[in-house]
């Protein structure tokens, strides 16, 4: 009793599927919930990019501007993009949806797996730097990073296990706070710029390289540079996820919240890369100060109630941008499930209207790869952002063929031929820059890590065809054969009897109950004194079902017993074994350590024998009431 108490403590009671349509979600609601990734990206992509470039010198810094602005211009590409997959596919699935409906199942299970493998990285990533923050802010802790970002992924999880839009409330919170208290940060350095009383970062001074890279090679660094700040679009695609759970009208309120989500992410990134350029501020390779931590040191002051509000906000949102993932993952996990593609338990609704088995995997993934990378970002980070760009290309190259299906068929769902070729041209504007971004990512990433997430995407892919082969087998096996059922030609009943008891007599009578052609007891003792003693017990109740004594002279009772059914059905391989095993049932789980648990253990074993069914038959300790196996009957084995 004590699990289920303390499930429905932390996680909460039962709510009815009928409920379904009340755990929609309004689009003030989803942004924090499918939109505080993308908006926390501001805190650390633009540190990215400074951090990049300060191998140049500062002649490469300066530069920071330009890159800014060309992932700007391919976040509103991407976003653009992405709508138009909300308005085509709203029952949701988005990359894998998409690419495995226009480009096949291959596109899709890679699309699939590049999202997952960047789910799982998008966790680990967001709480890792959400712990910088926190650690930028008190020092003191900053031994303490894997246990403190491994408390938040399990926290995280725990939220999210008691309902997506309960969840929700709670995680609103800290997204709108960072949105409002960044932009007072803006409106305080505007005014603080005005009247020329805006200090320098406190990194201002830290020395720089010289310029070691030209031609070429300060090419490759932008390159790099600009891969680093294209971090700020991950989390773009969960929305097209996790189209079904809002409100109707779902298409169009899950593309309006990509909007917004876009407008935010374009204004506060901008803002927040040209704070980090105008006062200097300098990229630490161990990320500790944190750029935007620095930035607001510099406009609030480093000790001023609002600089501890920003960085508790900042703190808040990068744990909680994690909140995105654990909302992606388990939605794509419950569709490849459906396909057969991923075990069918993520395909099940838990307690509180969410996919439970999905976000606990996901936790635990995140929580290995916090622990293995020692809840280090930029280690992390290297592996990030191969897959959210692999997924990119491919949804956008299958919404471009899905266009296409479009005006080949006439099937434009009421819109003009025109709209669809102005989505069509969209979508194909998204694929061109998504894929020559991946090229980019993949080149200047690889020999920082990133073969491990190709690695992890392969592995996946392989794991998923692997599930659904297995899964098409087993259906293949189970296909029903044309004509009724064989009959078996004749049915024995063997009861399992370990000495004379009340189970041992309820399992005899409900085997002479089932009219078996034969029925026999049996019994394996490694004790003769004890089987002895059971066969005078046995004869002195003048039970009329005989009884079969089995040696045991090495001890194992189990050998004996599967050699003996065996034997049996290798006697008539057309015949039905049927075992009928006592067993004690306890009122409390402790008391199970008591008992010896061999009807359990030889069940186990009996399973994987052909030609043989198994039958418990429970005993309740401690009940007065046994059903038809009361204490009060007479029930006889005669």
């Amino acid at each position: 009793m004590a699990m289920p108490v303390l499930k429905r403590l932390l996680v909460g009671h039962p709510v009815p599927t009928a409920r379904m349509r009340e755990a929609r979600l309004p689009k003030w609601l989803a942004l924090p919930v499918f939109c505080s990734d993308p908006i926390s990206s501001v805190a650390y992509a633009s540190e990215q990019i400074l951090l990049v470039l300060a191998e140049g010198g500062a002649a490469a810094i300066s530069g920071a501007k330009w890159i800014a602005l060309g992932v700007i211009a391919l976040l509103l590409v991407v976003t653009a993009s992405y709508r138009q997959t909300c308005r085509a596919y709203p029952s949701g699935g988005g990359a894998y949806v998409v690419s495995r409906t226009n480009l096949g199942r291959t596109a899709g299970l890679t699309a699939a797996a590049a999202l997952l493998t960047d789910y799982v990285m998008t966790v680990a990533v967001s709480i890792v730097t959400g712990v910088v923050a926190i650690t930028s802010a008190v020092p003191e802790w900053a031994g303490h990073q894997v246990s403190i970002a491994v408390g938040f992924v399990l926290l995280l999880a725990l939220g999210n296990l008691r309902g997506v839009k309960e969840s929700g409330r709670v995680f609103a919170v800290p997204t709108y706070a960072f949105i409002a208290l960044t932009a007072v940060m803006f409106g305080v350095a505007a005014v603080r710029s005005a009247e020329g009383t805006l200090p320098y970062a406190a990194t201002a001074n830290a020395p720089l390289p010289p310029q070691h890279a030209g031609g070429m090679l300060f090419g490759f660094l932008v390159l790099r540079a600009f891969s680093s700040g294209c971090t700020a679009l991950t989390g773009v695609e969960a929305v097209t996820n996790g189209v079904p759970t809002f409100r109707s009208p779902r298409a169009k309120n899950a593309a309006t919240t990509l909007a917004i989500m876009s407008g935010v992410s374009v204004t506060l990134f901008g803002g927040v890369t040209l704070l980090a350029l105008a006062l200097h501020a300098r990229a630490m390779p161990d990320g500790n100060p944190s750029v935007i931590s620095q930035v607001a040191a510099a406009v609030f002051g480093p000790h001023a109630t609002l600089f501890y509000l920003f960085q508790a906000a900042t703190a808040a949102i990068l744990v909680l941008a994690a909140n995105t993932a654990f909302n992606g993952f388990p939605t794509l996990a419950s569709i490849l499930a459906k396909d057969g593609y991923l075990p069918k338990q993520l395909h099940t609704l838990g307690d509180r209207l969410v996919f439970s088995n999905g976000i606990l995997l996901l936790a635990g993934c995140a929580v290995a790869l916090v622990i293995g990378f020692d809840a280090n970002p930029d280690r992390l980070i290297q592996l990030y952002i191969v897959g959210v760009f692999t997924g990119f290309t491919l949804s956008q190259i299958g919404m471009v063929r899905h266009w296409n299906r479009a005006l080949a068929t006439g099937e434009t769902d009421g819109r003009s031929r025109a709209g669809v070729r102005r989505s069509q041209t969209i979508n194909a504007v998204g694929a061109a820059a998504t894929g020559i971004v991946l090229v980019v990512v993949f080149v200047t990433k690889v020999e920082h890590g990133a073969w491990l997430a190709v690695l992890a995407m392969g592995v996946m892919f392989v794991v998923m065809k692997g599930i659904h082969r297995y899964y098409q087998r087993v259906q293949r096996e189970l296909e029903p054969e044309p004509g009724p059922p064989a009959l078996p030609s004749r049915v024995h009943g063997l009861v399992l009897v370990s000495r004379l008891h009340k189970p041992a007599l309820r399992a005899l009578a409900f085997a002479r109950a089932t009219r078996p052609d034969t029925l026999t007891a049996i019994s394996a003792s490694a004790d003769a004194e004890e089987a002895e003693q059971l066969q005078r017990e046995w004869d002195e109740h003048r039970i009329s079902v005989p009884l079969q004594l089995v040696e045991a002279p090495y001890r194992d009772i189990y050998r004996p017993l599967l050699d003996r059914i065996a034997a049996l059905r290798d006697q008539a391989p057309r015949d039905l074994v049927t075992v009928f095993i006592p067993e004690y049932v306890v009122p409390h789980w402790w008391e199970n350590l008591l008992h010896n648990q061999s009807a359990l253990r030889l069940k186990a074993r009996l399973l994987f024998t052909p030609g043989v069914v198994v039958i418990n038959v429970p005993y309740r300790i401690g009940r007065a009431a046994q059903g038809w196996l009361g204490r009060g009957e007479t029930t006889s084995a005669e």
